[in-house]
């Protein structure tokens, strides 16, 4: 209840303004820094490692275009939502907490409940492939450690459900700090793990070029032939669009960022400064792992950039690199999972409001303990760590997250916000390209959601659930 308190104080007029915002918050204290910090851990996630796998689908030509596009697509989208974050101005209107009541102020509550099932699916989604992502990282530490001490011969198999669990033990406990405004240094700090692992992908890749050599590569990637037909050329680039779209996804935790930054500069001036600098420095290393990795394995290039190299020497910065990932991924874990845990706390506190259950919070050990909190996100974590067991795949869930996220919450969305808070005319010519854009970008969701669908198709025809092995 201390959101209400807080608002009656702002109604009254009696509070400090140097304690409070104009909404009667806790004053926010976010900058454009740390804002770039929750995106850039948000965007290098677990995108990154299937992107030198995606650049051997694509060739150099259409890898290269296709990163460059989504880039600029996802700039200028996200560029048009921060816009939103106040309505009906950008600047002095009422604030929207989080992506959902954006698109309720400006698109009505049906498309507000249809956001609602996309964004926390779409979370949800992420949480379950970060889950799977992290058991692979911790397992290659292991793997790497085996082969260093016996041999690059010896049988050093490693099931993935043991590291899931203990992936969950930790998000349990991270899951408690109650909202996205705690999770600064959190954020900081897997922001620089992402750099850190990037870089050693990308140094290996060097060092790799520079002792074999450029792989064999092409313009045109894997080439058709009597291993590889025409049709699994086609499923397998539908898959990297997917992967790519994957990798810039983000735009459904704008707003909820965009939240914790104070009110002066105006927010929206923040944000468009933040997306900008987290965009590009993600485009910068996206390239970097694309082309180098690529260039490194050629057509040959694994489905993760870290763990399917068979880089198990120097295996101290194999261990260093997935030390990093595992740390990054318990960042993001939680940076995406926040505006899932808000919307599930907020709508029970509205249904029973007198439930000291659901509204008390009591102090233990010295943090601050409320009881729907503790259950409800402990249930999120173990759930989400349960079908991750199930459904341990990478680069096909990847992709299919992928292409479910791209228009909807990216393009669609953003863009129709922007229409409407904006008043722009319909059948105008600004109206018009949008609406190009955002057609253009629909045919491309739905063929990277066919080409991850039918690698999913293929690989539950093979796999045994709880049996992941790395």
């Amino acid at each position: 209840m201390q959101n209400g308190s807080s608002l009656s104080i702002a109604e009254r007029g009696c509070f400090h303004t140097d304690k409070f915002d104009d909404d009667g918050k806790i004053k926010r204290t976010g900058t454009w820094k740390s804002a770039t910090a929750h995106i850039i851990t948000a965007v290098i996630g677990s995108g990154v490692l299937s992107l030198s796998w995606c650049f051997a689908q694509l060739g150099w030509i259409a890898g290269t275009v296709t990163l460059v596009l989504f880039s600029i697509i996802t700039m200028f989208n996200t560029i048009l939502l921060t816009d939103c974050y106040r309505s009906p101005d950008p600047v002095t209107g009422t604030r929207n907490y989080t992506y959902m009541d954006a698109v309720k102020s400006n698109l009505g509550t049906f498309q507000y409940k249809l956001c609602g099932i996309a964004q926390y699916g779409v979370l949800t989604g992420i949480t379950i492939g970060y889950t799977t992502t992290t058991a692979i990282s911790m397992a290659a530490i292991k793997k790497s450690n085996c082969f260093h001490k016996h041999g690059h011969n010896a049988d050093c198999h490693a099931h993935n459900n043991s590291f899931m669990l203990i992936f969950a033990i930790i998000q349990i406990i991270l899951s408690q700090l109650p909202n996205f405004h705690k999770l600064s240094l959190l954020s900081a700090v897997a922001a620089i793990m992402s750099f850190t692992y990037s870089f050693i992908g990308i140094g290996l890749s060097t060092a790799k070029i520079i002792g074999e050599g450029i792989g064999n590569t092409s313009l045109t990637g894997i080439p058709i032939g009597k291993d590889f037909t025409g049709m699994e050329k086609m499923w397998k680039t539908f898959s990297a669009l997917g992967d790519i779209a994957f990798a810039y996804s983000f735009c459904f935790i704008l707003i909820e960022i965009q939240d914790t930054l104070k009110s002066s500069p105006p927010e929206n001036k923040q944000m468009k400064i933040a997306t900008a600098t987290g965009i590009m420095a993600s485009t910068v290393f996206y390239m970097l792992c694309g082309v180098l990795g690529y260039a490194a394995f050629g057509n040959d290039a694994p489905g993760n950039f870290l763990t399917g190299f068979g880089f198990y020497d120097p295996f101290w910065l194999i261990d260093i690199a997935n030390i990093c990932i595992v740390v990054h991924l318990l960042g993001a874990y939680q940076v995406l999972s926040q505006p899932f845990f808000g919307f599930v706390e907020t709508w029970s506190k509205e249904k029973w409001p007198q439930n000291k259950l659901v509204t008390r919070e009591f102090s233990m050990w010295g943090f601050d303990v409320n009881m729907l909190r503790f259950v409800s996100r402990t249930t999120y974590v173990i759930v989400t760590t349960i079908i991750a067991m199930i459904f341990p795949f990478f680069n096909e869930f990847v992709g299919l997250l992928g292409a479910g996220t791209f228009w909807p919450l990216s393009v669609y969305f953003p863009i129709e916000m922007y229409i409407s808070q904006a008043k722009i005319r319909k059948y105008s010519f600004t109206w018009i390209w949008m609406q190009i854009l955002s057609v253009a970008c629909l045919m491309v969701s739905l063929v990277a959601a066919v080409g991850s669908t039918h690698g999913l198709i293929t690989s539950l025809q093979k796999f045994k659930p709880f049996q992941s092995v790395s």
